[in-house]
């Protein structure tokens, strides 16, 4: 009926108990991905807790794993310029043996922008942004030579290589809601579109916006994978979180995605599959 994945922001957590998810996750077929997210400060509890940073825990994590497909949901397109997160991803896409997703979004947390001097900019700024920049990664990764000259982002013959093993590049994920650019972005380069926390009850009209969206551009909705967050807390009950699965996939969505809070704890992990295998 339906597809699972476990999502481990890394904030407020242990290194070792992120380890221990990730390695029993990977001999559970039940579930088909795991997620880091990426920022600097916890975006929930103290803002001043600790944080690890997405690219240097996912690529540790891909040398634990062998099965699971791989990503961060999502990458913050103005934390780093678009040409080096081509390069990044098509290099972990080669040392994960092609496992990788390309999670990417337009930004939005701002207290740690502010701390960091990065520049957000207004709503506008983020889009345009994260438009050339989805633009610039998804031909670099699939191009011999990139050139594109935008508002945000310049390039002149740019290469990356060696690219990965997937072809023609990494599956692109956008995370986002927003119905006028976001939902178009997906609709122009997504794989798969993160809805992030959405009751059921919302899914089907988001959807619908992003399959108008589709006929706009002349893309198949269907080449595009949709998921959704179900928030996993260590008093959460394995049948309730296996409930929610389902309404969400009874609206129409194809992957759940279990997001954890911290303090993660690897024995919540099999009660859970064994749940769940009975909607897989």
């Amino acid at each position: 009926m339906g597809r699972f994945a476990i999502k481990t922001p890394p904030m407020h957590a242990a290194w070792s108990d992120i380890v221990d998810i990730w390695q029993a996750a990977d001999q559970i077929e039940v579930f088909e991905s795991a997620w880091n997210f990426d920022h600097f400060y916890p975006i929930r509890g103290d803002s001043n807790g600790p944080c690890m940073e997405a690219w240097v825990t996912l690529t540790a994590l891909a040398q634990v794993t062998s099965r699971l497909r791989i990503g961060c949901m999502v990458n913050g397109m103005h934390y780093r310029h678009p040409a080096i997160t081509a390069n990044m991803a098509a290099t972990l896409d080669i040392v994960s043996a092609g496992r990788l997703n390309l999670g990417l979004g337009a930004g939005w947390f701002e207290l740690e922008d502010q701390a960091y001097g990065l520049k957000l900019g207004t709503i506008q700024d983020r889009m345009d942004r994260f438009d050339e920049g989805t633009e610039v990664i998804a031909r670099m990764l699939s191009q011999e030579e990139t050139t594109f000259a935008g508002r945000f982002y310049e390039l002149e013959k740019a290469r990356c290589e060696p690219k990965g093993p997937q072809r023609p590049r990494p599956p692109i994920v956008i995370g986002g809601k927003g119905e006028q650019r976001t939902l178009r972005t997906v609709a122009r380069w997504a794989q798969m579109w993160d809805a992030m926390m959405i009751e059921p009850a919302d899914w089907p009209r988001k959807h619908e916006v992003l399959v108008g969206h589709c006929e706009e551009v002349g893309r198949d909705p269907s080449e595009i994978t949709c998921s959704a967050h179900v928030r996993w807390s260590k008093d959460a009950a394995p049948g309730e979180m296996a409930e929610k699965a389902a309404n969400l996939f009874e609206a129409g969505v194809d992957v759940v995605v279990f997001t954890m809070s911290a303090p993660y704890n690897v024995a919540m992990v099999e009660p859970l599959a064994v749940v769940l295998a009975d909607l897989h």
